[in-house]
């Protein structure tokens, strides 16, 4: 699967979104004054999967509780999931963390209470109760730099509460299925380093045949199967390549959470994560954690059928002129790894 993007560098990098309106400071009000909030929701895609009776063609995921089999129900399953995401958010921090006195009374729940996010936030502890149970409030940009304050949200975090909340400018134009023609040629001139084009979505649009070497031959394969996160979570062939598998899983579902909120018009990305939900018990646990992360650079320990174990670096790199596509570089991270690599460019030259 491919890499994500460093969170410090925003949405310019990684696979997983593209350019988004990060939530401006906006003038925090005092605790004691309650914030006028607007209401409502907007609309996002409804993913239809096709039905099917075996994992690698998709079926209606539809019924179920996590924000995967509900990925096409419109603006009511945006709303529930702003409701669980600041919920878990909330239940993650303890009051010694922010500095807050502690009180007496034994806490029956993790985590902060409503009441204390509602006073560092300078809302009612009603308000917090609304937006958790997704009574369908649309909150203002105030009140959600104000929650992404109180809760401690990191960038990725807070940019994807902004998306949930329609609180960004839309995007412009449909998603990237085909590859960019310069881009596919700069794939190959990349050679030997293994590299390829992906989308949002995973999709691999273009690759060299180093990278083709490494991991699989990507021609060979229909193309609704050449997505790097269908070949990590559904593929057989693929459940030993990656040494940390989970680790790899976890940080590519946080990275898809924040396309799907950058993406509200998506389906064929609703419809890949209804999939993934439906056949894979790893993305199921894996996306209810409601993690988001993007990240565009890291080591991957891989272990190879022909030249055997070694380690990679990945790079994500996104062009200023196709934003919504991704080039993901390859490198050895050590001799050892690097041999490894040079008998794989040697096995193609010979064949």
């Amino acid at each position: 699967m491919t890499g994500t993007v460093n969170s410090t560098q925003r949405r310019e990098l990684g696979p997983g979104g593209s350019s988004r309106t990060q939530g401006g400071p906006g003038n925090g009000a005092d605790s004691t004054q309650r914030r006028d909030v607007g209401s409502g929701g907007g609309p996002r895609s409804h993913g239809q999967p096709e039905s099917a009776a075996d994992p690698t063609r998709r079926r209606d995921a539809s019924g179920g509780g996590t924000p995967g089999n509900r990925a096409g129900r419109g603006s009511a399953d945006r709303v529930q999931e702003m409701g669980a995401f600041l919920r878990a958010r909330r239940e993650r921090l303890t009051p010694e963390d922010l500095g807050l006195p502690q009180r007496r009374q034994a806490r029956r729940t993790p985590g902060l209470r409503r009441e204390e996010v509602a006073e560092l936030a300078g809302v009612s502890t009603d308000y917090i109760v609304r937006l958790e149970q997704g009574r369908g409030l649309r909150p203002s940009v105030e009140v959600l730099n104000a929650l992404a304050r109180a809760l401690c949200l990191n960038d990725d975090e807070r940019a994807y509460l902004f998306d949930l909340a329609l609180q960004r400018q839309p995007d412009h134009g449909k998603p990237s299925t085909a590859p960019a023609p310069a881009l596919a040629m700069l794939v190959r001139d990349l050679s030997p380093l293994p590299a390829m084009l992906v989308n949002h979505r995973y999709d691999i649009l273009a690759w060299n045949r180093e990278m083709a070497a490494l991991i699989t031959d990507f021609g060979a394969l229909p193309e609704r199967q050449r997505n790097s996160m269908w070949l990590c979570l559904l593929d057989p062939s693929m459940r030993d390549f990656y040494v940390e598998r989970e680790r790899v899983i976890r940080e590519g579902i946080a990275d898809l959470r924040a396309a799907w909120a950058a993406h509200p018009d998506d389906r064929a990305l609703a419809d890949l994560i209804a999939e993934f939900t439906a056949y894979s018990p790893e993305f199921e646990q894996a996306w209810a954690r409601h993690d988001v992360r993007v990240q565009g650079r890291g080591n991957k320990p891989l272990r190879h059928p022909l030249v055997g174990p070694l380690v990679v670096s990945y790079e994500v790199l996104i062009p200023v002129q196709d934003p919504d596509q991704r080039i993901v570089i390859y490198r050895a991270v050590d001799t050892d790894s690097q041999a490894a690599l040079d008998r794989l460019v040697a096995a193609l030259d010979a064949s």
